[in-house]
């Protein structure tokens, strides 16, 4: 097992193993195992970790905590983000390469992964290695869009992002494994599975999507946050319209 709560951490800081070792002061090797191995620092050694990443020890090594069963959620919380746009790219093409069996996506538009992450390239060969791929996009149609739209002040904008993104995802709609709907619901959280990952983008009234504080969970046995988010995955994706291939 590998300790990803640290890795991520590490990732959002936009540090690799090698300058965190440096800055807290020990062997690159010794902090590898950190996370190859979850070995877990000693105390001094991990409140200089803290001075540079910042959050909490329980976050970070949570075995460190008395009882776990008496704080089951926090155990679900990798990382909190102030807003999707402080995820740095090292962090996102982590969690798109780590991929092995199946992404799910929930959104109106998501078109910054095409524009920023090669999103249909990857889509393609993960695709073809046998990764699965439910990909749900707004319908720019849609009351839902317009009033969105309206909201954070972009008007026709996010409908222009969706019609991007359709076109975009068509390349890949005929190939196997990849399932595309769309949808017209209200839409309180973007939503981004990658395997036992899940990064759950907030909306707030009047902002962009971009703004928005955004929690990694990490699957856990019985985690209620996981199955909470999924479940309204599951739910849309059920009233969601296949695209043409």
């Amino acid at each position: 097992m590998a300790n990803d709560r640290l890795r991520t951490a590490i990732l959002a800081a936009n540090l690799d193993v090698d300058r965190l070792a440096a800055a807290v002061g020990v062997d690159p090797k010794t902090a590898d195992r950190w996370i190859s191995k979850e070995r877990v620092p000693h105390r001094r050694t991990r409140h200089k970790i803290l001075e540079v990443l910042g959050g909490r020890e329980e976050d970070l090594w949570p075995t460190l905590t008395a009882d776990l069963r008496a704080a089951p959620t926090e155990s679900e919380l990798v990382h909190l983000y102030e807003s999707r746009s402080a995820i740095t790219r090292a962090g996102w093409e982590a969690l798109l390469n780590r991929v092995e069996d199946s992404m799910d996506m929930l959104v109106f538009s998501g078109a910054f992964l095409v524009e920023q992450y090669n999103f249909v390239p990857f889509i393609r060969i993960k695709a073809e290695a046998g990764v699965k791929f439910r990909l749900l996009v707004g319908d720019e149609s849609s009351p839902a869009v317009a009033q969105r739209a309206v909201e954070e002040g972009t008007p026709g904008g996010l409908e222009g992002r969706i019609q991007l993104m359709r076109r975009y995802l068509s390349d890949v709609a005929d190939m196997n494994g990849v399932e595309i709907r769309t949808h017209g619901e209200i839409l309180y959280n973007s939503l981004y599975r990658f395997d036992d990952d899940l990064l759950v983008n907030g909306h707030a009234f009047g902002a962009l999507a971009g703004q928005s504080p955004v929690m990694h969970l990490k699957r856990q046995p019985n985690g209620p946050m996981w199955k909470h988010f999924m479940r309204s995955f599951d739910r849309t994706w059920n009233l969601g319209i296949p695209e043409k291939e």
